[in-house]
């Protein structure tokens, strides 16, 4: 504190020389008619900063709206990469469940983890099989269409067709044997005069082998209606489980129209 206050009061002993005035007027001029360019040039640099990190702002964004926009066999690959680690011997259902059967705790863990299982329809293999059986169109105070999986089209190629701006759930059917399937997830596709309108991914969730079907009721949705909704559409459905294995993939075409269709 007394080495500050003596050189403060130094600094009020020392007097100006004529060459120091005259840089002080200088100084003073300079202020007057602007900034020094020491600090034009700090500014500029900058404002090219600002330029640089909002470019690198937008490209960010552009580059999410492309990641977005991949297709859906990129998620096919990375899947298929994942199950290509190196997870060590796989066990079949039933040998998983007769390994530890001496030891109680392991086996109620077992009971616990796996919930009830229908042993007539766990094979010898240890790949699980997942068939779909088919898909239902549920629409308040209408008859459940029921459509065989693959999809048998009408004269018109459509393997079925909706009402422009009614209320629908769709319902899947299915059995899974073998062994649990983990993850299973449904994507679809559609898309109206080659643009892409819609692209739904929902996991159904992880199942056991059993005999008896499952069934999976997706949300409730509706129709696009106008005259511009209706028309021929195509889609792609896919059932896929967390290993990557697919259990469903095809392509077919349906059509949205003004009325139902009668009876057949």
């Amino acid at each position: 504190m007394s080495a500050v206050m003596g050189a403060l009061s130094t600094s009020k002993d020392i007097a100006f020389s004529p060459e120091m005035e005259k840089e002080e007027e200088k100084s003073n001029k300079n202020s007057a008619m602007g900034e020094p360019s020491e600090l034009r040039e700090g500014d500029e640099a900058e404002k090219l900063s600002r330029k640089f990190s909002y470019a690198s702002f937008c490209s960010m964004e552009d580059g999410d709206d492309e990641e977005n926009d991949e297709p859906e066999e990129d998620d096919d690959a990375k899947l298929k990469a994942e199950k290509e680690l190196d997870l060590g011997p796989q066990f079949t259902l039933k040998e998983q469940l007769e390994k530890d059967k001496d030891d109680e705790s392991l086996r109620r863990w077992k009971e616990q983890l796996l919930g009830s299982v229908d042993f007539s329809a766990v094979g010898e293999n240890a790949e699980p099989e997942v068939q779909i059986l088919s898909l239902s169109i549920l629409s308040p105070g209408r008859p459940d269409l029921v459509f065989p999986i693959p999809f048998v089209p009408n004269s018109k190629g459509y393997a079925f067709s909706l009402k422009d701006g009614s209320r629908y759930r769709l319902k899947f059917s299915f059995i899974v044997s073998n062994n649990i399937v983990s993850g299973l997830k449904y994507t679809n596709i559609v898309w109206k005069t080659g643009v892409r309108v819609e692209n739904t991914k929902v996991m159904l969730g992880t199942f056991s082998p059993q005999q008896e079907p499952y069934t999976f009721e997706l949300e409730e949705e509706t129709t696009p209606s106008g005259i511009f909704a209706r028309g021929s559409y195509s889609a792609r459905t896919k059932f896929i489980d967390d290993d990557g294995k697919c259990y469903l993939d095809i392509n077919y075409c349906f059509e949205i129209r003004k009325d139902w269709p009668s009876p057949s």
